[in-house]
């Protein structure tokens, strides 16, 4: 094992002691190397740490876990995951320079330190409304060359992650919870479709399971890989506000995409508005300030057979329908072969479906 690679798994060792937070090993590492803070007696850091119980946690800790660096190692590979530090050339450059940088991030995928990023964020129980928004403006933003940020939770931040990808993009999904975990369990391939086209992101290693309290440093990690965040549906007390007053605290831009007056799920992008956020109703409100232009969409449905069109023309984007919905609407009744219609319709990125295996079109007319 090199030098490089043992120091990143000292730190990744480091990072778990408890009570050790970025800024606190941070400032240990300003007067120590790794190598020393995992082997010189803890009395030695008494300036840098005048904390008695914070040594001791790391000496216990030490004594407990003599072999951790070597078994994060290989955990890691049995996971598929690599292991960067602050100090890497793959570490995110934008993220570098936020207040609290995380000191080690695990990923699974490609890592693209410079990459121009967007964050996308919303509800968990997002809309028909603002599930088309969160996959229409993915899909825009890819397009002209961004990487798609979210959380891969439910809702706004798994259509975003589906949109960058249907789109042929990049996107990347931070995690709060270890790399190799999938939460919530119903996007385990969703994860990995990400870490084939994009990146995976956690500071948290193999294993470890989501908490509470990991979501609100996850979202710093969210907002500070990006120039900007999109909130696109969220609630007056939603998480998605924590990550937009991140981003605002670090002098990025957030933007806010409006709803309807009467929708709780809207609420908090009313807020954001009001206080100041850039209100976007089209993929360019953004794309401006990142200084590209958006790319103009390919007439798909020129390509319809008329057995296709049919169906087009019963479906809407604003919801969806089952296919027995879609028989029921039809004119002239039935249609043979329809589920391979709809299939053939979803693979030229004409429809989406939704996990009740309901369709609605992909773009607003």
């Amino acid at each position: 094992m090199s030098e490089e690679t043992k120091e990143r798994y000292l730190l990744a060792a480091l990072s778990e002691v408890p009570g050790f937070g970025s800024r606190r090993l941070r400032r240990l590492l300003e007067a120590f190397p790794a190598a020393e803070l995992w082997r010189i007696p803890v009395e030695e850091m008494r300036e840098v740490e005048p904390s008695a119980a914070l040594r001791g946690r790391l000496a216990a800790f030490r004594a407990e876990h003599p072999d951790e660096p070597e078994r994060l190692r290989e955990r890691c590979e049995k996971a598929g995951a690599a292991v960067c530090t602050i100090h890497s050339a793959v570490y995110p450059d934008a993220l570098r320079e936020i207040f609290d940088p995380p000191i080690v991030l695990y990923y699974r995928g490609t890592m693209i330190p410079d990459a121009r990023r967007v964050a996308m964020v919303g509800s968990r129980r997002c809309s028909s409304y603002g599930e088309g928004i969160a996959q229409h403006f993915a899909r825009d933003f890819v397009a002209a060359g961004l990487t798609v940020v979210s959380g891969a939770a439910r809702g706004i931040d798994t259509n975003a992650h589906k949109g960058a990808l249907r789109g042929g993009g990049r996107t990347a999904a931070v995690l709060g919870c270890g790399i190799d975990i999938a939460y919530p369990r119903e996007n385990r391939r969703l994860l990995e479709e990400i870490a084939e086209h994009g990146v995976v992101i956690s500071e948290y290693g193999p294993g470890v399971q989501p908490l509470p309290a990991f979501f609100p440093a996850r979202n710093r990690i969210i907002s500070g890989l990006s120039e900007g965040t999109l909130v696109v549906e969220a609630a007056r007390r939603s998480g998605s506000l924590i990550t937009a007053e991140l981003a605002l605290s670090e002098g990025r831009n957030v933007y806010a995409v409006p709803g309807s007056i009467w929708s709780a799920s809207s609420a908090g992008c009313h807020h954001l508005i009001q206080q100041g956020a850039k209100l976007v109703t089209a993929p360019p409100d953004v794309l401006e300030d990142y200084g590209v232009e958006a790319v103009p969409s390919r007439e798909k449905r020129l390509s319809l057979s008329p057995e296709e069109r049919k169906i087009w023309q019963v479906l809407s984007f604003d919801h969806y329908l089952t296919p027995d919905e879609i028989v029921l609407s039809l004119p002239d009744g039935d249609i043979a072969n329809l589920p391979l219609l709809l299939l053939q319709m979803e693979l030229k990125g004409l429809i989406l479906q939704n996990d009740l295996h309901a369709y609605r079109r992909a773009e607003r007319e």
